[in-house]
């Protein structure tokens, strides 16, 4: 990414990513970015390659090629340590809370200078006030979502990812928490790219979308528009479709 970009608020571009595991590629040549502020829906069927994007990405797998840039640094390869101090949080599938912590202990875990008071918060996330003192493994499945992302949201991250937020909950409760990414965004200047099987949700809040299919990405749409193109939607999960259709 040149300088230049980086002036006009890219946030993360990714270029010709391939990534895998043990040697076979599960993802090939992928290109994306999010612009700063800016909330990205990554859609597509199980397999298409989303979660090993995300988690490369976020430095939990060494990248087979390509480049990641973040506020224009190369960062292709920094471990998942170092890009959290660097500001990247990532909310993982299956939320990986500690059972016995409670709501406080795991966001105190992680606080720190600069992030958000528990006031902030909690005035985001109210379901969570109450739920202060209780064990993680005392939850609902809400609230502990809730909490992997209060988690991740507490340290004020420059960029968050997120791997299916409504994993397992009912659509009540995935009508509460998808919003919560825009309102990320739009009241802390967080951006956003996040994986969701939900597609007309994710719709919803995003700006844009990209969909995968097959370890590569078949299209890069408007939000607004896609959801008006539901036969376009369909025909790229099923790769019957290219980029910028």
């Amino acid at each position: 990414m040149s300088t230049e970009q980086a002036l006009r608020g890219v946030a993360l571009e990714v270029e010709n990513l391939t990534a895998g595991y043990k040697g076979t590629a599960v993802v090939r040549d992928l290109c994306l970015s999010v612009n700063a502020g800016e909330v990205v829906a990554m859609l597509g069927p199980n397999g298409a390659g989303k979660t090993t994007t995300l988690e490369t990405i976020a430095g939990l797998h060494q990248p087979m090629g390509g480049k990641v840039s973040f506020h224009g640094a190369d960062v292709t390869g920094r471990s998942a340590h170092r890009l959290a101090r660097e500001g990247m949080a990532m909310v993982p599938e299956g939320r990986a809370l500690f059972p016995t912590l409670t709501v406080r202990e795991h966001l105190r875990l992680v606080k720190s200078k600069g992030g958000l008071a528990l006031s902030e918060l909690l005035s985001m996330m109210p379901e969570l006030e109450k739920a202060l003192d209780r064990p993680a493994k005392l939850l609902s499945g809400g609230e502990q979502q809730m909490l992997a992302l209060g988690r991740a949201l507490v340290r004020r991250p420059r960029i968050l990812l997120v791997d299916e937020l409504s994993l397992g909950l009912a659509p009540v409760i995935v009508e509460r928490l998808l919003p919560l990414l825009r309102q990320a965004a739009t009241e802390y200047g967080a951006s956003v790219l996040f994986v969701e099987q939900h597609v007309s949700q994710a719709l919803e809040v995003a700006d844009r979308a990209y969909v995968l299919t097959h370890g590569r990405i078949v299209l890069n749409e408007h939000a607004a528009a896609l959801a008006n193109r539901r036969d376009v939607l369909k025909a790229s999960y099923l790769g019957e479709t290219t980029l910028n259709v």
